[in-house]
């Protein structure tokens, strides 16, 4: 198990009434991924955002087999459920818990939601899409109850093709979640403001 190290940010998590767990992307940082927090309606949310080890949460493509991202795809999975622990240890229902990533951390943000569903307060993908070289349907248990998802990405978009943004919808439809997809011409590998109003006018309203 990798040691990661937890960012925070926003409510001290014991005030709380709501937490947005933000996971970055490759490359980037957990206060990179925290900059976007002032731009969503979480002004009295805990933030927590995990720092990836050399800054990437697993070394291979998300479409490449899972088995060529392990032990670290499962180790990231695991830091996120452990954060879902914490959370709820700090007396933070389930339902007031939210999940917020971008390109490879919008992968993870996914893959854990979709492994683990349940009616969360919501989560947003900025670019991304459930983890494989196809869809591991097995994986993916449990029903979302409505539960509010925002995914925005590009199409094109080099790291991210946007059929499997398709088929990651389709499977968090078909698991009970209240799924808005918004694909966006020419954006590139980017967050528009765009997405940031969806994101609060579906997620974090």
């Amino acid at each position: 198990m990798h040691q990661y190290k937890i960012v925070r940010a926003g409510q001290p998590l014991d005030n709380a009434k709501k937490a947005l767990i933000m996971i970055h992307g490759r490359g980037a940082n957990a206060e990179d991924i925290l900059s976007i927090a002032p731009h969503l309606n979480v002004a009295d949310y805990a933030l927590l955002a995990p720092q990836a080890t050399g800054s990437t949460w697993y070394p291979q493509s998300f479409l490449a087999p899972p088995a060529q991202n392990e032990p670290w795809l499962s180790s990231a999975l695991e830091v996120l459920g452990k954060l879902v622990v914490e959370v709820e240890a700090a007396g933070i229902t389930k339902e007031n818990i939210f999940f917020l990533g971008f390109s490879q951390g919008a992968c993870l943000t996914l893959e854990f939601i979709a492994r683990n569903a349940n009616r969360y307060g919501g989560a947003v993908a900025f670019t991304g899409g459930l983890i494989g070289d196809k869809i591991y349907a097995d994986n993916y248990k449990g029903d979302f109850k409505q539960m509010p998802v925002f995914i925005g990405s590009s199409d094109p978009d080099f790291h991210v093709p946007v059929e499997r943004v398709h088929e990651s919808t389709r499977i968090l439809k078909s698991m009970g979640a209240d799924v808005t997809e918004k694909i966006y011409s020419q954006m590139g590998h980017t967050i528009t403001h765009d997405e940031i109003k969806w994101a609060n006018q579906q997620v974090f309203r």
